[in-house]
């Protein structure tokens, strides 16, 4: 096979569906969407038997627990994807929004429109509901979308890619608004991220690794998000129980995703009293890896390498620290933060709106857990991914952030 030009060819249908899409209605996206997720519920069984296959193939070859965590699909979760496609069916289309038209001083009317961006292109690993979560934002902001996911959940991904396909004959739009390719190296990825003039907008999700490499060699514009190291910090006038559930359900609630707990910073005026309560998520399997006064105030604790600090575990392990101030614990971010989820937990009203306003992360946090950094838990309904730059979206996202905004002028004959 050519690969070059099957990628190129994918590309051009991509372009041809989304001129296509584009000016499509309300309904006609809708209708498909809700095709989608009854085929999701009619095809549940097929969906789990690729799975399983995908899934017992990753552990023999040794994926790690955080990407098997990622990979499997049960029933809960493929109702959990249900319930995104509803939530996104219910959501306004933005496509056709008008934002700040304005009488300028010579009669004119400015102002902007919501557009699709028009070929949008995931590379993903693990993770088979993005499948769907992406092709469904996709779908109701205008965009095409082709799908690469990883070699692990091949079979997931074809499966879910059908039903998506489906759907959109079901509702009379072109089916090639989503295509699925198939994972077959580097050397594909390396061409795909390089078809400019096709694709407008490249989104990776996975691994630094991946992140870096498509980083490296994409031609067209990438959304980046290369890992999330997130922190909690523990505040001089924090409820200590409130402060233990954060750090609990951050943690062990799924290590292995990217808005867990990585960090969690503790005020030296409460350190005494928190610090051994922490023994309570060791007894359940948490490893803690602090500095010297956590280790001292906290048996079971090992002594963190400087290398502990800023890492993204993704595993029942959580790096600790004693600092004297709220100033301390802004910079131990500043220097070892990734720009994902911060989160402070407080009862003064002056530092939470200091951590909200210094902290540069695309979520802050007062009084909860890391782990809403989530677009359906942000009112999203899903999300294509968790932005850590600033261009063009920063933090979660939805369908907004899937659309451009272009200016537009109604004269009645003005000339400059």
């Amino acid at each position: 096979m050519d690969l070059h030009a099957e990628l190129h060819r994918c590309g051009r249908r991509a372009r041809a569906a989304a001129v296509q899409l584009a000016p499509a209605g309300r309904a006609a996206k809708d209708r498909a969407l809700d095709a989608i997720a009854r085929g999701l519920v009619a095809e549940e069984a097929a969906i789990l038997e690729a799975n399983a296959l995908d899934v017992a193939e990753a552990r023999a070859a040794g994926l790690d627990d955080a990407m098997l965590d990622r990979l499997v699909l049960d029933p809960g979760r493929i109702g959990a994807m249900v319930k995104a496609l509803h939530e996104i069916l219910a959501e306004d289309d933005p496509v056709g929004e008008i934002l700040g038209m304005k009488r300028r001083p010579n009669g004119m009317l400015a102002g902007q429109v919501r557009i699709p961006l028009g070929v949008i292109a995931m590379i993903y690993e693990s993770r088979p509901n993005v499948t769907i979560d992406a092709a469904a934002l996709c779908l109701k902001s205008g965009n095409a979308v082709i799908l690469r996911g990883g070699k692990e959940a091949r079979r997931s991904n074809e499966v879910l890619g059908r039903v998506a396909r489906k759907g959109l004959r079901e509702a009379g739009l072109p089916e090639d608004a989503v295509q699925v390719i198939e994972p077959l190296g580097r050397e594909e990825t390396k061409i795909l991220v390089g078809l400019t003039g096709l694709i407008d907008l490249l989104i990776p999700r996975g691994g630094e690794g991946l992140i870096r490499f498509v980083a490296e060699h994409a031609r067209v514009p990438v959304v980046q998000h290369y890992k999330g190291v997130c922190h909690l910090f523990v505040d001089a006038t924090a409820d200590l129980d409130m402060a233990l559930a954060l750090t609990d359900n951050g943690k062990m609630s799924r290590p292995g995703v990217c808005n867990a707990l990585e960090c969690v910073l503790v005020h030296e005026a409460v350190a005494s009293r928190f610090l051994p309560r922490l023994s309570e998520l060791v007894a359940r399997g948490l490893e803690i890896r602090g500095d010297e006064a956590t280790v001292a105030a906290l048996p079971g604790a090992r002594a963190a390498s400087e290398d502990d600090f800023g890492q993204e575990f993704l595993a029942r392990i959580l790096a600790v620290k004693v600092v004297a101030s709220l100033d301390e614990a802004l910079a131990h971010l500043h220097r070892y933060g990734s720009q994902h989820t911060e989160a402070i937990c407080t009862n003064d009203h002056a530092n939470a709106e200091r951590f909200l306003r210094e902290v540069d992360a695309s979520c802050v946090l007062v009084n909860a857990s890391t782990r809403f950094n989530d677009g359906g838990q942000l009112g999203l309904g899903a999300e294509v991914g968790i932005s850590t730059t600033k261009l063009h979206a920063y933090g979660p996202m939805g369908l907004a952030s899937l659309t451009a905004l272009k200016w537009i002028v109604q004269g009645s004959g003005q000339v400059r």
